[in-house]
């Protein structure tokens, strides 16, 4: 059975994760003053590291093979964090 799940976002440059194979991202918001990302996981499949760049607007990006997932803000808007999966 798949569920939703939240995931704690660090604003850091390099994001890595274990989550359930498959697991799809379907939203990255703040919620309590702390970014989250929300995925719909199967609990029982097999783990595996996904790996995610997070970039404040006009911070240089120079990874590749990039998916944009959502855009979030902090402090009312003075913070703005764009988040992309790196892909294998």
């Amino acid at each position: 059975m798949r569920t939703i799940f939240k995931y704690a976002l660090p604003t850091q440059d390099r994001v890595t994760f274990v989550l359930p194979k498959g697991a799809e991202i379907l939203k990255i918001d703040v919620q309590l003053d702390q970014p989250f990302i929300w995925a719909l996981i199967n609990p029982e499949a097999a783990s595996e590291e996904r790996f995610f760049r997070v970039a404040g607007t006009g911070h240089p990006i120079e990874d590749k093979n990039l998916k944009f997932i959502d855009t979030f803000q902090m402090h009312g808007g003075d913070l703005v964090f764009h988040v992309f999966e790196v892909m294998k």
